[in-house]
């Protein structure tokens, strides 16, 4: 897969930092009390108390965005030691919209503990799918079987970016 192509970085909101943060405290907290306060050996208390939070800290760490990077028909959203690849080829139409994530219901996903990533609906953009970290800088990208929104630093230059690549028509 060719990956010479430009990227842009995936700055966290403020709500993001706090919620990152907050939960973050919360889950290492209850893993602190479960192996601080445990009611013996028992298995499924260190399972539940100590593994789970862990795993879910862990585990959401790895789908964190730290960028991404458009390449001649593709988005690569940079993960955590891996990249979520989209395919690009059926781009209908780009808009930049800070508002495009406002009163969505998340219907699968992360609303917050490192990235805001999944299935989310609203009534403007109905289902889509998010991979962001700063809902202000949104970019919608409809193609065409799916809506997908990204949040890169410059939105204004990703766009011409896809428009250069000679993605937007």
């Amino acid at each position: 897969m060719n990956t010479s192509g430009m990227v842009f970085r995936a700055p966290w909101s403020l709500s993001l930092r706090l919620v990152t943060t907050l939960s973050s405290g919360v889950l290492i907290g209850i893993a602190v009390i479960g192996i601080s306060m445990p009611p013996g050996n028992e298995f499924v208390w260190l399972g539940s108390m100590v593994a789970l939070p862990l795993l879910i800290l862990f585990g959401s760490a790895l789908f964190m965005i730290r960028g991404y990077e458009l390449t001649k028909d593709k988005l690569l959203v940079r993960r955590l030691g891996w990249k979520s690849v989209v395919d690009l080829s059926g781009l209908k139409g780009v808009e930049i919209n800070p508002d495009a994530m406002k009163r969505s219901l998340r219907s699968f996903g992360n609303g917050g503990l490192f990235c805001f990533a999944g299935k989310f609906w609203n009534r403007e953009l109905g289902s889509y799918r998010a991979f962001a970290t700063d809902p202000r800088l949104a970019v919608i990208l409809r193609l065409a079987t799916r809506t997908i929104v990204v949040t890169p630093d410059d939105p204004t230059k990703f766009k011409s970016q896809l428009e250069r690549l000679g993605l937007l028509k």
